[in-house]
């Protein structure tokens, strides 16, 4: 019982990645898309710096946030963290994709910036790209799991069916959006700036129809502990982001067996 709690442990809290592990990786650049995050940013950007080894540098995309989130990242100082506020523009998959367009590492990141996503578990993903183009954070992968609330559990496994069943090439979470790639992943594809979280479905079908390596990390996914979720603000919204998921899922296939 000792060692399995240990063992449990050691999956909820993994452990960070030595910068003498790979130590000719070059620059990592990690992207957060930013709307209302005040009360979360400073802790996710501290996490990063305390898991990922350097050099890093962070890309605060931020939609004009009302509470000013922007502003306080800004406040910071910090030479290493950039910020771009957009004004009169609001998008997920677009927000990654100007932080993508903005970074210069050799590996790319994105994630959350509400800390449901472990900058630990970014360090481990990192890792993996020695021998794979892309690593996925994965909540279905060994040793992952979601916590969250049944309705937005049950609707994540269910789409998720749904495009490993259409889509295939075995990816176990591809609406993730918690990801590491190699920069030399762009020349072969790109995220389509569109829509919310349904873009990276459609990113990780092409990079595997593309040839490229893909593997999974799990970790555990935690709901926010702060702040409101921007996927379900309200009944309708979800069910609506969920049609939109189901439909870009049978476009993807469409669109790439032309």
């Amino acid at each position: 019982m000792v060692k399995l709690a240990q063992a449990q442990s050691q999956l909820t809290k993994p452990q960070p990645v030595s910068a003498e592990a790979w130590p000719d990786r070059g620059l990592v650049s990690v992207i957060l898309a930013t709307f209302d995050e005040r009360e979360n940013i400073d802790n996710t950007i501290n996490d990063i710096f305390e898991n990922v080894p350097a050099p890093v540098e962070i890309i605060v995309v931020d939609d004009d946030s009302p509470d000013e989130t922007w502003r306080l990242v800004m406040d910071l100082g910090d030479p290493r963290v950039k910020v771009i506020r957009r004004v009169n523009m609001r998008g997920l998959a677009s927000a990654f994709m100007r932080g993508i367009i903005e970074s210069q590492g050799d590996i790319v990141c994105w994630m959350d910036a509400d800390t449901c996503m472990p900058a630990a578990t970014l360090g481990r993903m990192i890792e993996t790209l020695r021998s794979d183009d892309i690593s996925i954070g994965s909540r279905y992968a060994e040793g992952g799991r979601d916590e969250r609330t049944a309705l937005r559990t049950t609707a994540s496994r269910l789409i998720n069916w749904l495009a490993r069943t259409v889509l295939g090439h075995g990816i176990r979470d591809y609406d993730s959006g918690f990801v590491a790639v190699r920069r030399c992943v762009f020349d072969k594809v790109l995220p389509l700036p569109t829509g919310y979280g349904e873009y990276f479905i459609e990113f990780i079908y092409a990079a595997c129809k593309n040839g490229l390596r893909v593997n999974e990390v799990g970790y555990v996914f935690r709901d926010r502990s702060v702040g409101s979720s921007k996927s379900f603000a309200s009944v309708w919204r979800f069910l609506l982001l969920g049609t939109r998921y189901v439909y870009r899922i049978f476009q993807a296939r469409l669109r790439r067996l032309d």
